[in-house]
Parts: structure tokens; sequence; C-alpha cells
């Protein structure tokens, strides 16, 4: 009888995880502009995304809040950031939480055990984005290019984070610092993003070359 050994189930799944830009990680990399006008994109594979939705008023936001390590963000654009984790406000009583560290299934049993409350809603949403990050000092004309915010730093300031689009593809664009941002758009959209991206920053390769 021929012995067989069973790999854990779990390295297993992880090993064949692809992720929904991961077909253009060559062509980020050959992209990219290195100089004064210098610019990249990359895909955070992976990233832990949980929609938490909790009624305006709730005693749970206290509750939830101790978990996360943060208060709930109060407004449109509001991103807080607490234990290992940043909660990017979508409604008033709309959140995304984000995650590099955590995995969905914790993050979720931690929100649902810190929930009292029937009118609060805890789904692990990982699956349905990716995250792709856009930095460099030309990272900004890149976006303008198609996204219809008004981008300069007096009204786009680090730590911000709205739903917007970006050649007419729905995202959460956050700006994560200076030069830098996430940009998250639904997985089914991250070959045609990640596509466009690449064309708007061929002008600073050309221009850096001369």
């Amino acid at each position: 009888m021929v012995e067989t050994t069973i790999e854990p189930l779990d390295k297993t799944i992880n090993e064949l995880r692809v992720s929904p830009a991961q077909h253009l990680h060559g062509d980020f990399v050959d992209a990219g502009v290195s100089g004064a006008r210098g610019v990249r994109v990359r895909e955070e594979q992976f990233l832990t995304m949980v929609g938490l939705r909790v009624p305006i008023g709730s005693p749970d936001r206290e509750r939830l809040a101790k978990v996360l390590g943060t208060e709930l963000p109060a407004r449109c654009g509001e991103v807080a950031v607490g234990h290992d984790v940043a909660v990017l406000w979508l409604s008033p009583d709309e959140f995304l939480v984000i995650s590099q560290n955590v995995a969905g299934s914790t993050l979720v049993s931690y929100l649902r055990a810190g929930a009292s409350e029937d009118g609060v809603a805890v789904l692990d949403l990982s699956a349905n984005r990716t995250t792709l990050r856009l930095e460099g000092a030309s990272a900004r004309a890149v976006l303008e290019k198609g996204c219809p915010l008004d981008l300069h730093p007096r009204a786009f300031a680090p730590g911000t984070a709205v739903a917007t689009s970006i050649g007419r593809v729905p995202v959460l664009l956050w700006k994560v610092e200076n030069d830098s941002y996430r940009i998250l758009p639904r997985a089914s959209y991250a070959d045609f993003l990640g596509r466009w991206l690449i064309d708007a920053m061929a002008e600073f390769k050309v221009s850096g070359s001369g």
C-alpha cells in the first residue's frame, strides 16, 4: 500500500490563492518610473476587509471601539486607526475595517463578540475587493487623469478615504500619506483598472527618459 502525505488544508489553500491582479505584477514592475517624476503601482494582496454596520446611537459603538482600539469614524472621508486595523467611513452607519495582519475569520469573530444588538452586521468582504498601491511624486497626476475629485492636498489630505471613480471604475480611494494612495476596486475590475493605471503612468516614463 502506498503511503501518502496530506498537506494541511490551510497551507494548500494559501498556496493556491491567486489575487485579482496577480497576472499584472510583472507589468506593474515594468511600468514603474524612477526619478523626480517617479510613480509606481503594485498590488497589496489579500488584505482583510470586513464590512461593519452599526445603528446610529447604538451602545455597541462603544463596545466595538474597545475591540478595534479606536472610535468609529464620524464623518465622510475619515479613517480611524486602531489595533492592527484601519476603519473607513462609508456612511453614517456603515464602515469598512481593513487589516494587513488579522485574518478575516478572526476579525469577524472579535467584532461579533463585541456586539450585542441585532442591528449590528459583520461580514467578511475580503474577496470582494483588491488593493492597488500607487506611490511616487507623480501619483496624484496619474489619478487626476481619471478621477473627478479635487486631489489637491488642501482638499484631500493624508488619512482621507472616499468612494469615487478612476477611469470610470467605482473605487474607494484612500490617501495613506503624501504621494501614496490605496485604491480599492471590486475584484472584477482589477484587470481593467490595473491596465488603466499602467497606461496613465506611461507619460511619465517617456518624459523621465528625455
